[in-house]
């Protein structure tokens, strides 16, 4: 009786512990007329041309379950009914700077949704330490998608700009579930960051990472992708777009992960384009660039 007692204890330990990671907590649909981004996408309160696909999507504010945590993010779907492949979008900054909202959601993500995808976000945990344990917040959407209707959780891929091309990185060492990805200007290697902004070193890296003074070269080495980059899920794929007049992360960063992966043979591509770390001027040819991508490697 003790065994069968202990047995179930057990089970339900692990139930409760471990398969709520990823749980979709609350679901709220969002009223794009109240948030701050709608005085700039419309006109005397009517979408403006460029913004009109909007009425086809619907956005929603979510919380769901990481590491016994509750973590916010956003989420985007085609009103229409159907099934959808699944592109999870990584933010950039760390803590509050670069939050992910719907302004971030509509301006780098929204067009691909229109052309038939769920697009989820997280804001990760508030504990942030810049590519440390707060992955997982990434990784377990790949869970939450699963109580998603609209959403194929068996067809996802991910697409991380700045700080979330890092993380996209390590999501691609960490699951075999992300069947494509793009990265724009992410860094690939920290010393690298510091060697150009000295500033990210003291003001963020040794601030958000635990035991940073204690751990440097090891905590450096495992947010740089440059060291590891042969161990990236090699059923997967890359796209890496790169700005070459990019201040914040050099473009070299493009490079050396390029030329990593061109020595074990990966199937990615770079492309770069004369732009700032944000493509200001290239917009448009983003948003096209993405939907191709993602027809190609991930609908088919």
């Amino acid at each position: 009786m003790y065994r069968i007692l202990t047995l179930i204890f057990l089970l339900l330990f692990a139930g409760l512990g471990f398969s709520q990671n990823g749980k979709l907590l609350s679901k709220n649909l969002v009223d794009l007329s109240k948030t701050p981004i709608w005085n700039k996408i419309s006109e005397n309160n009517v979408l403006k041309a460029d913004f009109e696909h909007l009425k086809s999507l619907d956005f929603y504010f979510i919380t769901y379950e990481s590491d016994g945590l509750q973590v916010n993010g956003l989420l985007i779907e085609p009103k229409k009914v159907g099934k959808y492949p699944v592109v999870i979008f990584n933010r950039g900054g760390n803590r509050d700077f670069g939050r992910l909202t719907v302004s971030t959601m509509i301006m780098y993500t929204s067009k691909l949704a229109n052309q038939g995808y769920v697009i989820i976000g997280s804001n990760y945990r508030k504990n942030d330490e810049f590519g440390g344990i707060e992955i997982n917040d990434v990784l377990n959407l790949t869970e939450t998608v699963k109580e998603i209707e609209k959403a194929d959780s068996n067809c996802i891929g991910m697409f991380g700009w700045s700080r979330g091309g890092m993380m996209t990185y390590l999501a691609l060492q960490k699951s075999d579930k992300i069947k494509t990805a793009i990265i724009g200007n992410g860094p690939t290697d920290l010393f690298g960051i510091i060697a150009d902004r000295p500033e990210m070193e003291s003001k963020v890296i040794a601030e958000c990472v635990p035991n940073y003074s204690e751990n440097k070269e090891n905590e450096l080495k495992k947010r740089s992708a440059v060291y590891w980059g042969d161990r990236l899920d090699k059923k997967s794929s890359l796209l890496i777009l790169c700005g070459t007049n990019d201040k914040r992360v050099n473009p070299n960063q493009a490079d050396k992960i390029s030329d990593k992966l061109e020595e074990i043979n990966y199937d990615f591509e770079l492309i770069k384009f004369e732009t700032d770390h944000y493509f200001t001027e290239y917009k448009s040819e983003l948003n096209e660039l993405v939907i191709r991508w993602f027809n190609k490697r991930l609908k088919t």
